[in-house]
């Protein structure tokens, strides 16, 4: 099976997704942002009796509040995430929200107490730009670290170079891929973005350096052949141990997206589209990576497009 042949139809695949996900990016709304980033109120309503978080969830989004994140605090207390929430107008007769809330709440069991509190986001912009810091740090040292280890082939800093790239595709993607199911499905990020973003990276990186390391094996065994040949060798030699692995994550993901909470469904939404763009990344996109550079087709690309 020559995968390495093909190369030039994967990273046209990536270049059209690159070009869709930067365009959604580039366009207003960027992203679409949860009450995490933006801010909001908070309740902490206690029951006198026992209450589940879904049937809070089912009035809230009953009421409007579609946005509301539930959480279990104990068998009658549920602490609500929301959008700001409205005061009321005695002169018009409106009530706030807070006592539209608690009037509807009160259906399912006497409330006992209700403590409400305006709150800026939780996702700070300093938050932000630190994640933003540590990935490039990160990135410098990934980019270190695998030039150092991959020192016994050649050109060792290719190596180093591919995984950041593979890195960069999946962040993209990713991020792309979410601002536009925020702008056509309205799906938030959350708090638990970030987190899910840097897992992705994680494994786009790990993923990555198991098929490397199988090239570099190759090499050392016969470091005459040429580099196409080992990293098509390697690829074979590994595809079945990186698919098993996702096909394995992906059950997984797939039940807690059925079977877990509300509270970390964004989670695994990131953790389920990283899986998959970071396993093609790692085949069809690091390793493909090399070959071009070693084959000087890179320099030929950039060539043409400068004429």
């Amino acid at each position: 099976m020559d995968i390495v042949k093909r190369r030039f139809w994967y990273f046209t695949i990536s270049a059209v997704l690159l070009v869709i996900c930067v365009s959604s990016l580039i366009v207003p709304p960027r992203l679409t942002l949860g009450i995490d980033f933006s801010g909001g109120s908070t309740m902490t309503v206690v029951f006198d009796s026992e209450i589940k978080s879904e049937s809070v969830r089912e009035r809230l989004n009953q009421l409007g509040y579609n946005d509301a994140t539930v959480q279990q605090s104990g068998t009658n207390t549920v602490f609500v995430r929301m959008s700001k929430l409205e005061e009321g107008n005695e002169s018009t007769g409106r009530k706030s929200d807070r006592l539209l809330i608690e009037e509807d709440l009160s259906n399912l069991a006497r409330i006992e107490s209700v403590d409400v509190a305006t709150v800026s986001g939780v996702v700070a912009n300093d938050t932000v730009n630190n994640a933003v810091i540590a990935v490039v740090v990160a990135s410098i040292g990934i980019l270190i670290y695998v030039t150092y280890s991959f020192r016994g082939v050649s050109n060792p800093f290719r190596y180093g170079v591919a995984a950041i790239v593979a890195l960069i595709h999946d962040s993209l993607i990713v991020l792309g891929l979410f601002s536009l199911l925020g702008k056509f499905m309205g799906l938030e990020i959350n708090a638990m973005f970030i987190p899910g973003i840097l897992v992705v990276i994680g494994y786009s990186v790990n993923d990555t350096i198991v098929v490397f390391d199988r090239v570099r094996e190759n090499a050392s065994i016969d470091p005459d052949r040429p580099l196409s040949m080992i990293v098509n060798d390697s690829i074979t030699q590994t595809i079945g141990r990186s698919l098993n692995t996702s096909v394995t994550l992906l059950l997984t993901i797939f039940a807690l997206i059925f079977l877990g909470g509300e509270s970390i469904r964004n989670f695994l939404y990131v953790l389920l589209i990283g899986l998959i763009v970071g396993t093609y990344s790692s085949i069809f996109i690091a390793c493909q990576f090399l070959v071009m550079w070693e084959q000087g087709e890179l320099r030929l690309s950039f060539g043409k497009k400068s004429k």
